[in-house]
């Protein structure tokens, strides 16, 4: 029997990168498909947020003079000859990278699959800002782009910024009210960016290699929205309806759901009522143009 690494080097097809924005039902949607007979999932390996560190970071973004673009840091440093991961230097590094990662998880594969004759790999990556690196170590890979609507995202991670919130034990912090409207235009530029640069490699990909799915039909009709992703991975549908239903919201303990809870509200729409007319006009003048494209048409609040 080959080594999981082994596997994924001679099937590249078989990984799939649930990529796109934190806060979006990504966890949620990585359980279901691991719950499919042959596949299994990586929980937020932060590939991204080592390859694609923010240029600004978040402190300096805040607190510039105007508003500068966000952007990584490979982005700005990848034609000097002495970063790392130059351009000039890619054919050293590349492989490398490659065989760094595809060793890593294929030893996480063959702890959790290790009976499968041809497992698929899924791995939900938060930091989709390195999406373009990720397709160049894995350019058979496939992509499951999760869309949701920018100012639920922002509305969700609002509450993570809470005492007590699930999010502190990870590194996150309880936002000052003072600071909060910064935080607004920190995270839609982030949920932007991260679109715009996970849309770009969509449009990139063959046909074949690629499946959108919006977060809100996820919820409506989860066992169709999993069979997209089957129909990808050649995987088994015929459990889809069960896999669903097991996971559907309101089977979440009591306990572990709501308000500073990781599984929130999976209500769409929230950010109507729960954020103040400023933070939804800063949303619109930071993410309008983004959601537009992505067809979630800006709702103009009322003036204050």
């Amino acid at each position: 029997m080959i080594s999981g690494q082994e596997h994924l080097s001679a099937r590249e097809e078989r990984l799939g990168w649930i990529l796109g924005s934190s806060r979006s039902g990504s966890t949620w949607l990585a359980s279901m498909l691991a719950a499919i007979d042959g596949a299994t999932s990586i929980d937020d390996p932060h590939l991204g947020h080592h390859l694609g560190t923010w240029r600004p970071l978040s402190i300096a973004w805040a607190t510039a003079a105007s508003e500068p673009e966000l952007t990584t840091l490979r982005e700005l440093k990848r034609e000097s000859d002495h970063y790392f991961f130059s351009d000039r230097y890619r054919e050293a590094w590349l492989p490398a990278l490659r065989d760094l990662i595809t060793a890593r998880f294929g030893a996480q594969l063959e702890e959790q699959e290790p009976d499968a004759d041809d497992p698929v790999l899924f791995v939900k990556e938060p930091g989709s800002q390195a999406t373009e690196t990720i397709f160049e170590l894995f350019p058979r890979s496939r992509l499951i782009f999760l869309l949701r609507d920018g100012r639920d995202v922002v509305e969700s991670w609002l509450d993570a910024y809470q005492d007590g919130s699930w999010a502190i034990e990870g590194g996150a912090f309880p936002v000052a009210r003072s600071g909060r409207g910064a935080l607004v235009r920190w995270l839609s530029a982030v949920w932007a960016h991260r679109t715009q640069v996970v849309g770009a490699a969509f449009a990139r990909r063959p046909a074949e290699a690629r499946v959108l799915v919006r977060y809100e039909d996820l919820l409506r009709k989860p066992a169709t929205e999993l069979g997209r992703i089957c129909d990808l991975f050649d995987l088994d549908t015929s459990e889809l309806e069960a896999i669903a239903e097991r996971h559907r919201f309101s089977r979440i303990s009591p306990t572990e759901r709501g308000a500073n809870q990781h599984a929130r509200s999976a209500s769409p729409g929230r950010w109507r009522s729960s954020m103040s007319r400023s933070e939804q006009r800063a949303m619109e003048e930071v993410m309008g143009p983004v959601l537009n494209q992505c067809g979630y048409p800006p709702v103009r609040p009322a003036a204050a």
